[in-house]
């Protein structure tokens, strides 16, 4: 029985720390000026976008070092031209972090959510163009769901729930994809050919 007990806490000690920045992963976030912004990795680059094609893994939100890694995105994405979001993969980690720009909020906010995660999408979906920050030269138009239910942590650890939808929700469709190292340009190679449905929901059903 002690065994066991000794076995389990061991197993609850590694599963703890497995959220935790690893050192070298808080040697690249407070790397060089931590006030400035972190460079954002590019498919051109062959360790790069094996970085970008990799799996994130949750963070915990009382890591010191998360709020370093969060305002530096912050300043990595306002130094592009019109980016609405990142992910933290883009700046070399590969944990589940992302900021996106609030379109349906007022002033247009960019905020921050720790281990977001979708669990419900509307099967009602949108078709929009999207480029990617990771991409040069890369537009294509996408199918995302309308609307999406969300959930998320912020850094006092407190969990959130909330339904997102139109332009910012297919930001957060994006973004989250990162996360699962999911890149549009691969994404438009595999839907190639898929059949989709169009429903004009404006249209109403005029009966004689």
């Amino acid at each position: 029985m002690r065994n066991f007990t000794f076995l389990l806490l061991l197993l609850i000690g590694f599963l703890g720390s497995s959220q935790k920045f690893s050192k070298d992963e808080k040697e690249l976030i407070l790397a060089g000026n931590a006030k400035t912004a972190l460079p954002i990795y590019q498919t051109e680059d062959e360790y790069q976008h094996k970085v970008l094609l990799a799996e994130s893994q949750e963070v915990s939100p009382k890591d010191r070092t998360l709020p370093v890694l969060i305002d530096r995105m912050r300043l990595s994405l306002a130094a592009t031209d019109g980016g609405v979001g990142i992910a933290a993969p883009q700046v070399g980690v590969n944990r589940r972090v992302i900021l996106v720009q609030r379109f349906d909020k007022p002033d247009h906010p960019v905020e921050y959510f720790i281990n977001p995660k979708i669990v419900w999408h509307s099967e009602l979906l949108n078709k929009g163009p999207e480029g990617d920050l990771s991409i040069d030269n890369f537009r294509e138009a996408f199918y995302r769901s309308y609307s999406i239910r969300l959930e998320y942590y912020d850094l006092d650890n407190r969990k959130h729930d909330e339904m997102v939808e139109g332009f910012t929700a297919v930001i957060f469709q994006h973004e989250i994809d990162h996360l699962s190292g999911i890149l549009i340009s691969d994404k438009f190679e595999n839907e190639k050919g898929l059949p989709y449905k169009e429903i004009k929901v404006y249209l109403k059903n005029n009966k004689p």
